[in-house]
This record gives structure tokens, sequence and C-alpha cells, in this order.
């Protein structure tokens, strides 16, 4: 992986540049020598986003999952515990 550096000057002038360093690496853009944003492929954004996966679905339970079992209180004749 090689990692690039463009004055912000330079990606105006020639953004095919920093996509095709891009496919090499990540591209650092940068405004008065100091990084303003990064330039990454989309196969790279993807794997550092999680193979393309939202935070919700990577939160989200099985899909598979018992719910009555989960959630007692739904099941049927479920009666909460009594304190004398």
């Amino acid at each position: 992986m090689t990692v690039s550096f463009l004055s912000s000057r330079d990606f105006n002038r020639d953004p095919a540049r920093a996509k095709r360093a891009a496919k090499q690496g990540p591209v650092f853009v940068t405004e008065r020598s100091k990084p303003a944003l990064v330039v990454l492929s989309i196969e790279e954004y993807e794997r550092l986003a999680g193979q393309g996966r939202s935070l919700a679905d990577m939160l989200m339970p099985a899909e598979d999952l018992d719910f009555p079992m989960a959630f007692p209180k739904a099941m049927p004749g479920f009666r909460p515990a009594e304190f004398d």
C-alpha cells in the first residue's frame, strides 16, 4: 500500500491523479501543509467501514432470534414474581 500526498491546489488541477493514486493506497489532500481530507478507493472504504455493512446492521440481533424465549413477558401465562 502506497500513501500519497497532494496539495489542494494539485488536487483541484488534476483530480484524476488522486483517483489513480487512490488505487494504490490512501491519498491525503493537504491545505497549508495540514491534512484536510483523504481519498480512498471504494474497496478500501468498504473494508474500513465494515464490509459495506452499516453500524445498525452490525448491532441488529440474529434474524432467527426466538423472541418469546428472549423476552419471557411475551410468553402466554407468564406471571411476574410475587414478593411477600
